[in-house]
């Protein structure tokens, strides 16, 4: 039952990365908001996969991660509901869609990149957690490891203000770098989904 929605998880997650990555592409902006959200409740799952097959001696930094998923899914789930809800369909004030308008890089922009922040810490914990046997898991230990480094991005680059309304660049800045994202994370998702296969496989 573990591997199998771990395995679900990572599934459901490589689906939303390339979907997102297509939606960005054509500019629309509703699907890339819907799959942003399966993406969090994938990566819930796929994390609590690792979690339960790890053991004692890593246990603290598994709970790390498993703590950091829910952080992460909780962020991005805020602040895509409220895209696809209010902002969309209610008659907002300037201001309130100053704050919870994605497009205007307001607070629910800067919510977004710390829940990405959070998610790339929730990787580097699971892959310190993560006993790699096979040379496809070393690829898989050392890509969640490595992800880690986005916390940094996603934490600094709000404060910095890079992402402004003002900004003509922000646009294309932003997908650039997210489709960037996509290209990385997703193999993740493969990894993973092969990984949990095998090992549902196996029992």
């Amino acid at each position: 039952m573990n591997s199998s929605i771990a395995k679900t998880g990572a599934l459901i997650q490589a689906a939303a990365v390339i979907a997102f990555a297509v939606f960005m592409i054509i500019d629309f902006d509703f699907g890339s908001y819907i799959v942003c959200m399966f993406i969090a409740l994938g990566f819930v799952m796929m994390i609590s996969g690792f979690h339960a097959e790890c053991d004692k001696e890593h246990k603290a930094a598994a709970n790390t991660a498993l703590i950091l998923s829910g952080i992460y899914a909780v962020l991005i789930l805020i602040v895509y509901f409220a895209q696809t809800t209010a902002v969309r369909l209610d008659s907002l004030s300037n201001e309130a869609l100053k704050i919870i308008d994605y497009q205007r890089y307001g607070l629910y922009f800067s919510y977004d990149l710390l829940g990405y922040g959070i998610m790339a810490l929730a990787t580097f914990f699971i892959g310190l957690a993560f006993k790699a046997h096979t040379k496809q898991d070393k690829w898989l230990k050392a890509l969640l490891l490595i992800h880690g480094i986005f916390f940094i991005c996603c934490f600094i680059l709000p404060m910095l203000g890079l992402f402004n309304s003002q900004n003509a660049s922000s646009d294309w800045i932003g997908t650039l770098v997210l489709e960037f994202w996509c290209l990385y994370y997703l193999p993740i998702c493969i990894l993973s989904y092969r990984h949990f296969s095998i090992k549902n496989n196996t029992k």
